[in-house]
Parts: C-alpha cells; sequence; structure tokens
C-alpha cells in the first residue's frame, strides 16, 4: 500500500522484523515504559502465525511505524477462541510521524492481510486514550477495560 509520504508492506525480511522490533522498543519500551521483557513474545519469531506489517517513508526508506496480525491459532487467545478472528496488535508510530496516517495505513494494510486470509473479522486491545483513533477505522468497544501492561485498555472489534 503507498499513500502520501510512506508506503506499508509486509514484513518479509529478518531486516523489515528487526526495524518493526526497534520501532516497537522506541514506542512501547522506551515512550510507554513496557518492559522489554513482556514487549516480545513468541509469535515474533520467524515462522509464527503471524504477520508484521512496516511503515516506511516514501522517499529514504526510513522506518516509521509497525504493527502486527496474529492468526490461527496464535490468534485464538485474544480472538475469544473464533478461528474466523485475526488479532491486531503492537501497533506503534514513531512520535513524528502521527497525524500524517500512518497508524490508519497500517490497520488498512492489517485489515487487508486478514482478508486475504479468509478471516472475518479483527480484535484489537486498544489503550483508552487511542479509542476514537480506532472507532473512526470501524471498531466498536466491547467489554470492560483492563490492564495491560500497567495500561488501561478495552477490547475492540471489526467485521471486514
Amino acid at each position: 500500500m503507498t499513500a502520501p509520504g510512506y508506503t506499508v508492506r509486509v514484513a518479509r525480511s529478518a531486516a523489515d522484523r528487526e526495524l518493526c522490533f526497534a520501532l516497537r522498543k522506541e514506542v512501547f519500551v522506551a515512550e510507554q515504559g513496557v518492559p522489554e521483557d513482556i514487549e516480545y513474545d513468541a509469535h515474533d519469531r520467524e515462522g509464527a502465525q503471524a504477520v508484521q506489517v512496516l511503515a516506511v517513508r516514501a522517499d529514504d526508506g526510513a522506518p516509521l511505524g509497525t504493527g502486527r496480525l496474529l492468526y490461527g491459532a496464535a490468534a485464538l487467545g485474544r480472538t475469544g477462541g473464533d478461528p474466523a478472528v485475526g488479532a491486531l496488535g503492537r501497533l506503534a508510530v514513531l512520535k513524528a510521524a502521527r497525524g500524517l496516517g500512518v497508524g490508519a495505513g497500517l490497520v488498512r494494510a492489517i485489515e487487508d492481510t486478514a482478508r486475504a486470509r479468509g478471516l472475518t473479522a479483527v480484535d484489537l486491545h486498544a489503550q483508552t486514550h487511542a479509542l476514537g483513533f480506532y472507532e473512526r477505522l470501524g471498531y466498536e468497544a466491547y467489554g470492560p477495560e483492563f490492564p495491560d501492561a500497567g495500561i488501561p485498555h478495552r477490547a475492540m472489534r471489526r467485521a471486514l
């Protein structure tokens, strides 16, 4: 997917995945204080039932943001056990790139990936300050607020 100023692609190489992990470290670990030992999990290894997406600046390829889609068995614990639902997570956009549409571009690329895998919906756990962002993209909150890494979250879903 290409948008004005940036491109979003599925991370296919080890170098792309490393850029995704570096972005997550900058946003979640350094900026938000998420402990590094819980930021990365078994779904980040190559071959896992996960797709990492990466947004880069169009002119020089500098990384701007990332996100991840879990599917199949990897997503079941986050989607209420429904194998037709994917789990969007680890959406991170560098502070300097916020407000440019990068986050929305990443979400749409993850949804396209989910559709291509035959999924019928996408669930996510949104930080409560980001609820409006996801609502504008068609997601609906459900269930009570809960903490994740010490940050308040709500579950959300969008049918595809």
